[in-house]
């Protein structure tokens, strides 16, 4: 979906969003934060290249005329347009195709990985990448390589419902590529992963600066979220191997790197990043928007605030709330969010937990809110019980709201609260129980706590210092030196392989 807006101003800087289920067709953390640095810069000019569900999605925040344009990339909607190619072309891709999943596959072979994905994005502007993928020959050569000798995953004895499982999956991952390019500018990736393709690409090809943003870790959240997944071992190999080397180019390549905390910086260090190329920014918010949050709520209130997704763990914090009241009958729980598209499945399963637990009509889910300062207003205690964050908003706002909190200890957090929260592991019901005891218990130190938090916010955490280091960001990469090449052809980007016969 095409989404045009306004027309480009000569001489404004242009920066090209590039977006994974966010910004500017869903809420969240990420969006917000999109939001901010749009709004914060009339100055700049922006468009977004968004990848999305089935390309259907409204856009649901009110974009400002200095975004150019919206381009919707369906990664689950109708396959891209095009053909499949044929005689030379379709044998040089058939060998692309060879050397990228030996790449995911084969230790030894990983230096293969970036020559074979952009022979591959190539083919993706071409339009005959999906149609390849959708096709026999890219399962027989699946199929081929995993069974090699020598090979891990072919002791898990993969099978061509796994190859054809396999291979959907990454004709689904790799549709960003065929994404319209930026050819000046700078392409911001605000999340690792596909989201970063088009980036990658356009530096390729163009010499466009790629600025890598990562509020949480991609790779680490796919991790956690293939453990559940219902694949094979040879399914979860081929995608995880993708994603991991994908993550690895990205950091290799980007010219900036912004993790929004210290702890993510470690992943990116990890994965290949030159650490002069990391630069920590953290998210900001307005004080001014987020006054104190005034009087308590009578009744003790443990409140919440977010999306109702497996990710922020609500099943931990229900159990903790059931260890709380059995201290505290009266107490209650408020959950404020929404419930994304398919995750009505979760939130059913959290409101039979609570009604399991006894506690069903202490346990509210209150849906999404018009006013989220009205979330941390209706707790004594604001909470957060993510299993994977970056540096959430939720948490900064509360603060700023002089609400005492208790996090879980995942991705900046820590960096977040300082001494003016309580911090506890992740997945441990009882050990955030006694954190919100101890805080609903010692009204005193709740205040004083909330009283840190808000100055500690404007000190250290505010939205002007977040805009003005990406505004002078985005006018310095510009006028660094290009560190790309024109995209070669095909067969000048394939190192030597052995193309499988077919």
């Amino acid at each position: 979906m095409h989404v045009p807006h306004a027309a480009r101003r000569p001489g404004a800087t242009r920066v090209t969003l590039l977006t994974e289920g966010t910004y500017p067709h869903s809420h969240g953390g990420v969006s917000v934060w999109c939001d901010q640095l749009v709004q914060g810069m009339p100055d700049i000019d922006f468009d977004v290249v968004a990848v999305t569900g089935t390309g259907r999605e409204p856009v649901v925040w009110d974009l400002p005329a200095h975004v150019t344009r919206v381009l919707s990339v369906p990664m689950w909607g109708a396959p891209p347009e095009g053909r499949p190619p044929r005689g030379r072309a379709r044998n040089q891709l058939a060998a692309a195709y060879e050397q990228f999943l030996t790449a995911l596959l084969d230790p030894c072979a990983e230096d293969g990985f970036p020559p074979a994905l952009y022979a591959m994005a190539r083919a993706a502007t071409d339009g005959t990448l999906s149609p390849f993928l959708r096709g026999d020959r890219a399962v027989t050569i699946l199929a081929d390589v995993w069974n090699r000798p020598g090979l891990a995953v072919r002791e898990a004895g993969p099978t061509l419902h796994d190859a054809l499982t396999a291979t959907a999956l990454l004709e689904h991952a790799l549709r960003p590529l065929a994404a319209p390019l930026p050819e000046n500018g700078v392409a911001h990736a605000v999340s690792g992963g596909v989201a970063a393709l088009p980036g990658l690409a356009a530096l390729h090809q163009y010499g466009v600066p790629l600025l890598l943003t990562e509020h949480g870790v991609y790779l680490r959240e796919r991790y956690l979220g293939y453990r559940t997944a219902p694949y094979r071992w040879p399914v979860k190999a081929v995608v995880l191997g993708f994603f991991r080397l994908l993550a690895e180019e990205s950091y290799r390549r980007a010219a900036l790197i912004t993790p929004g905390n210290r702890y993510n910086r470690l992943w990116e260090e990890q994965g290949g990043a030159d650490p002069e190329s990391i630069r920590t920014v953290y998210n900001g918010v307005d004080p001014a928007a987020f006054p104190p949050a005034g009087p308590e709520p009578q009744e003790l209130t443990l409140s919440w605030a977010g999306r109702v997704d497996p990710i922020k763990d609500l099943e931990t914090l229900i159990r903790a709330f059931s260890l709380v009241r059995a201290q505290l009958p009266d107490a209650r729980l408020r959950l404020f969010g929404g419930t994304p598209r398919g995750g009505e499945a979760y939130r059913e399963r959290c409101e039979a937990l609570a009604a399991e637990l006894g506690h069903a009509e202490a346990v509210t889910f209150e849906g999404r809110v018009d006013d989220i300062k009205d979330a941390y207003a209706a707790g004594n205690v604001v909470m957060l019980s993510s299993i994977s964050e970056g540096f959430p908003f939720t948490l900064i706002e509360a603060m700023s709201c002089g609400r005492a909190t208790v996090s879980t200890d995942v991705g900046g957090v820590r960096e977040a609260v300082g001494d003016t929260g309580l911090v506890v592991p992740p997945r441990d019901p009882a050990a955030m129980a006694a954190a919100a005891l101890e805080l609903l218990r010692d009204p005193a130190r709740r205040r004083a706590m909330g009283e840190a938090a808000r100055l500690r916010v404007i000190e250290q955490f505010t939205l002007r210092q977040t805009i003005d280091t990406f505004r002078a960001i985005y006018l310095e990469l510009p006028t660094l030196e290009r560190r790309s090449k024109p995209a070669p052809t095909i067969s000048e980007a394939l190192a030597p392989v052995s193309t499988v016969a077919g």
